[in-house]
């Protein structure tokens, strides 16, 4: 295995582990499940994002069920929440860090694999920041939420960012460990700095209420 691609799968699941576990515990804050609800909503937020990504290149199966790395490694953090919830619940910075670790390197890895397949700039970037936040959306999807992307904080503009930066250091020839980490680090400063300052992704004026008119 390429260096390169040794650096993918290491960041994918990575990333996978975290948002196995943020979503598993976002689910138990919302609503209460059984074991198998538990796990399941944590693995649809780890893998969602990368499944669609790779149905939407072509790559099929997806990563997701050609390696039995990503589907253990989702379980696990699935588990984990499950058991330690109660304890890791009260965590809750330690858990937005790793959530916004997920984003970062997923919108690195789904960046850099849809160039590697083939596809544009504009569309590596677009898949990128698919790949970090479809899981979470078809979560909030399965517990009947409003995806929390299109309601608060900065979540998909940090992942258009870095999925961005990946883009051209592989256009300039410049890919590599250092470059990887250094596009998933940007996304991971603008969430971070969203959530610590309560940044929003710009909403739609809120119409004055029309007075009524005096007699």
């Amino acid at each position: 295995m390429s260096t390169e691609a040794t650096l993918l799968l290491t960041l994918d699941l990575v990333g996978t582990f975290a948002f196995a576990l943020n979503g598993a515990l976002t689910a138990l804050r919302v609503t209460r499940l059984d074991i198998v609800g538990v796990v399941t909503l944590g693995m649809t937020t780890a893998l969602g994002g990368g499944i669609i990504r790779d149905v939407l290149l072509g790559s099929l199966p997806p990563a997701t069920f050609s390696d039995w790395r990503y589907l253990a490694v989702a379980a696990v953090g699935g588990l984990v929440a499950f058991v330690f919830g109660p304890g890791l619940d009260r965590l809750n910075t330690p858990i937005t860090v790793l959530d916004a670790a997920g984003l970062s390197l997923f919108a690195v890895t789904g960046a850099a694999k849809a160039l590697a397949l083939g596809l544009g700039p504009a569309q590596a970037v677009l898949l990128g920041a698919l790949t970090g936040v479809g899981g979470g959306t078809l979560r909030d999807v399965l517990i009947g939420q409003v995806p929390s992307v299109f309601r608060s904080g900065l979540y998909a503009i940090p992942a258009l960012l870095g999925a961005t930066a990946t883009v051209v250091a592989i256009r300039l020839d410049a890919y590599g460990v250092a470059t990887a980490v250094g596009a998933a680090v940007l996304c991971f400063t603008v969430r971070m700095l969203g959530v610590r300052f309560g940044w929003n992704a710009p909403m739609p004026r809120t119409p004055r209420a029309q007075r009524p008119h005096g007699g």
